[in-house]
């Protein structure tokens, strides 16, 4: 694996697996079994400068590419996924919606808070009416006579919500225009008229704060809109392009994890008076999950590297997180089934992995939205002339 990183990568790489075993390891399965925010994880990772780890230096980012985010990401996942769901949300969606699409004042206003850390950063898309439709705003910006807009509406499975000093809100100010008329707001978190519910009783990433936000006529100044009116769609799905590099980079992570787990199990684990490492079964299984993450890690590498050159990588984003989504659930079953019993219960990190993984098929497009965005893209290059 080496030979794919430079040597600052692999320095990148090193750091941030010590960091991880040591502060975020440790603490993983209490967060998990309690859900509890990880409000320590957040601390460490501000110490770290991961929090703007790839805005601006000048808005108070690291300016770090997308390949190091890629190695950041994969190593905060492979020990805790209710850490890296917290900062990817933060990071690759909400600071990196302000870096990119902020005015000179917006970007002074609102990105020092947020690369410090100080202000965790939630990105409202999602509605319990569209789901993965993007286009399908309920919730409305109006403009008032004040010079200001007013929202009404409500979003869902929001990340970080109810931890956030900042919220990147999509609406709709034009219903008649569809995806032309989605218009994106950046809205202070205690802005009178907002309100959060928790949502709790999640499958895995127990610890990641996920909740409902009702707005109700919320006053929001001309000033917090991101672009011009009806560039929301754009701006969210450029976003979302360019953060399924850092969700494929979290699923490799935890396809990694599992790898690493179940290698060190089969050194120990006796059967039948024989060493699991040395049944071809298990040999098999583990050549397969190291397969499957490496090919996971290319294609996450190489998306990653059409990002950070300017080159479009829409079709290579959506292969990477399908890809690498699917290798992650692939291993954390091969895990479960070599621990056996004892994988099926809390006590093994496994048994928190394979519950974490589920969403990973989910969230930022499905599994057969990322197919949709594939084949499309294939399509178009094998049109008829």
């Amino acid at each position: 694996m080496d030979a794919l990183y430079t040597e600052e990568e692999r320095l990148i790489r090193n750091t941030m697996r010590e960091f991880a075993d040591a502060e975020l390891a440790p603490n993983a399965a209490r967060w998990d079994e309690n859900e509890e925010f990880p409000w320590a994880s957040v601390e460490a990772m501000k110490r770290m400068g991961l929090m703007g780890l790839t805005a601006k230096p000048e808005h108070g980012g690291s300016g770090a590419s997308y390949a190091e985010l890629a190695i950041a990401a994969e190593e905060v996942s492979r020990v805790c996924m209710t850490s890296s769901t917290t900062l990817l949300a933060h990071l690759s969606l909400g600071v990196s919606t302000i870096d990119r699409f902020a005015d000179g004042g917006q970007a002074e206003r609102f990105l020092p808070a947020a690369c410090s850390g100080d202000k965790i950063v939630a990105w409202a898309l999602s509605e319990p009416s569209s789901g993965s439709d993007a286009a399908d705003m309920q919730t409305s910006a109006k403009r008032n006579g004040a010079g200001s807009y007013v929202l009404n509406g409500s979003k869902i499975f929001i990340t970080n919500a109810e931890q956030s000093g900042l919220i990147v809100v999509f609406t709709s100010t034009d219903r008649a225009k569809g995806h032309r008329g989605t218009t994106a707001f950046v809205v202070e978190s205690d802005a009178p008229g907002i309100e959060m519910r928790g949502m709790h009783g999640k499958l895995g990433i127990r610890g990641s704060g996920t909740a409902e936000i009702y707005f109700s006529d919320v006053e929001v100044p001309a000033g917090a809109r991101l672009g011009e009116e009806g560039d929301g769609f754009r701006i969210a799905m450029t976003i979302l392009d360019s953060s399924r590099v850092s969700l494929a980079a979290q699923s490799v992570g935890l396809a990694q994890g599992a790898f690493e787990a179940a290698a060190r199990y089969v050194q120990q684990r006796e059967t039948f008076g024989e060493l699991l490492k040395e049944r071809q079964a298990i040999q098999f299984m583990l050549a397969d999950m190291a397969t499957r993450t490496d090919a996971a890690r290319l294609l996450t590498r190489r998306a990653a590297q059409l990002k950070d050159a300017g080159l479009s990588h829409n079709r290579e984003s959506a292969m990477a997180k399908l890809y690498a989504s699917e290798a992650a659930h692939f291993c954390v079953d091969k895990a479960v089934q070599i621990f056996g019993g004892y994988g099926f219960f809390r006590e093994n990190p496994v048994e928190r992995m394979y519950r974490d993984q589920r969403i990973t098929e989910i969230y930022e497009g499905t599994s057969e939205v990322q197919r949709i965005v594939i084949a499309r893209s294939l399509l178009k290059d094998y049109a008829a002339a």
